[in-house]
């Protein structure tokens, strides 16, 4: 059994850990305002000591202008380098050499119940830290673009409005997780995007000033399939993309591809909707083939594609 004094040793070393990932991490975070049609804000945190700032898309996409405020003070117009609304991530720039920065650490090295303390700045309020566990991992949230954005993060670390784009850490001081989201009403659910979803993200900014995805050139539409109507791999598939229209001269159309086909697979991986699709057609499918199961009228078919990049 824990003595009085065991117990105090225990809250004190929980104190000091966070404590110190304060110390060591808050100089980095920053608010940004943003000018829009209307106006509002978030916060960042500083990557690289030249001035890269790592935000949420939803904080700085369509602003005209932006000034970030660091924790000293200094306010400082910031431009964009390039968000993607599919991720709600993105990165600013502002004009400063040699600041403080904090790493991405290895989100996939997270374990439920472990330390984990935001900072941000709360309805303005400069430099706030909660501090939590984590939650959950793996879970799935929609982007404001529509599409699924996976292995969210989940924590307990109080976040409000304003937070969002902050990171979220590690008690090593390592950003594990860019805040993202609250349910409201709720309390205690909080929602952050792994590091690692960040790193690929930050660098294809980084490199090009946006993210390029695998593009086949469809309209398409879920829609459900009669039961044991076919299998794919022995699996049995309910569902599929209904195709409803194509690009001309784009990757579907000189495959071949016909509206009422219905995209079952794609080498092998079940397509149960368009969720599916959009996550096979990430970047590493650019100029790769591939071969789309597809259904014409009762017949399976297996038809070539290469996807081409489109943003």
């Amino acid at each position: 059994m824990l003595t009085r004094h065991s117990d105090e040793e225990l809250l004190d070393s929980y104190s000091q850990t966070v404590s110190g990932v304060f110390q060591k991490t808050s100089s980095a975070v920053v608010n940004i305002e943003v000018k829009k049609p209307r106006a509002g804000g978030g916060s960042g945190f500083v990557l690289t000591p030249d001035g890269f700032i790592v935000t949420n898309s939803h904080v700085v996409h369509g602003a005209h202008a932006m000034e970030v405020t660091f924790a000293d003070g200094r306010r400082l117009e910031a431009r964009l380098i390039g968000d993607d609304p599919h991720t709600d991530l993105a990165v600013v720039r502002v004009g400063l050499q040699g600041l403080n920065y904090v790493p991405l650490g290895d989100s996939s090295r997270l374990r439920v119940g472990q330390i984990a303390v935001a900072i941000g700045n709360p309805y303005g309020f400069q430099c706030t830290l909660t501090a939590g566990v984590i939650s959950a991992l793996g879970r799935s949230m929609r982007s404001q673009s529509g599409r699924l954005i996976e292995q969210i993060i989940q924590t307990d670390a109080s976040l409000n409005p304003g937070n969002s784009g902050g990171p979220l850490f590690n008690s090593r001081g390592e950003v594990v997780g860019v805040n993202t989201a609250i349910i409201l009403p709720a309390q205690g659910i909080c929602f952050a995007i792994p590091s690692n979803t960040a790193k690929f993200i930050v660098g294809q900014l980084l490199h090009h000033g946006r993210i390029e995805c695998g593009y086949i050139g469809i309209m398409g539409q879920n829609v459900p399939l009669p039961k044991g109507i076919i299998h794919v791999d022995k699996a049995p598939v309910e569902s599929g993309v209904s195709v409803m229209g194509l690009e001309p001269d784009s990757p579907a159309d000189r495959a071949g591809l016909l509206p009422g086909d219905i995209i079952v697979a794609m080498d092998g991986q079940l397509v149960t909707g368009m969720d599916d699709l959009h996550r096979i057609l990430g970047v590493q499918a650019i100029g790769r083939r591939f071969l789309l199961t597809i259904i014409r009228g009762f017949e399976k078919m297996a038809v070539p594609i290469v996807p081409q990049s489109h943003q």
